[in-house]
């Protein structure tokens, strides 16, 4: 299989259509119908969607009808560091810290000083960070019921905090 350069592999962005009722017809077709579907081509032939296809149609389908935009792009695309940063939510300098930190992968242009990331890296960072925080949640979720936290009302919540700032 030929790689494509990565120039020329930009990212496709679909804005969803202005009058989403089509979209929302469409959506709740996919989601009625666990099965794969059918395309039929202009022609009339018939060929059954695969369901990998399938399931990306369905996630595409509901994202537009919620209005939100759409970008499919390879897995293993590369990224500058900003748009790494910005996929990731955080600053660039901030991303910089942690490829300086070893927290992400990364490659080197010849001996450029540019770096660039593997799409799936920073993807599979993000969830990880995602999970991280999520257990860390849970946890001071737990010991806060086991504390007791959740039985106690909202003024002696106010009251102890206004007492910890006098203190």
């Amino acid at each position: 299989m030929t790689r494509t350069p990565i120039s020329s592999r930009q990212a496709q962005v679909v804005e969803p259509p202005h009058d989403l009722e089509e979209m929302l017809k469409l959506a709740n077709f996919l989601e009625q119908n666990s099965a794969p579907a059918m395309l039929l081509g202009p022609d009339g032939e018939q060929i059954a969607l695969p369901l990998p296809a399938y399931e990306a149609l369905r996630r595409v389908v509901s994202a537009m009808q919620r209005g939100e935009s759409v970008s499919l792009e390879p897995i293993d695309r590369q990224l500058t560091t900003q748009q790494a940063a910005t996929l990731l939510g955080i600053s660039r300098n901030t991303l910089v810290r942690l490829l300086d930190e070893h927290e992400l992968p990364f490659e080197r242009l010849g001996e450029s000083r540019h770096r660039r990331l593997r799409l799936h890296d920073v993807l599979a960072y993000r969830d990880r960070k995602r999970d991280e925080r999520r257990s860390r949640l849970d946890e001071m979720t737990r010991q806060a019921n086991d504390d007791g936290l959740y039985d106690v009302d909202a003024s002696t919540y106010s009251d102890a905090l206004a007492r910890a700032r006098k203190a």
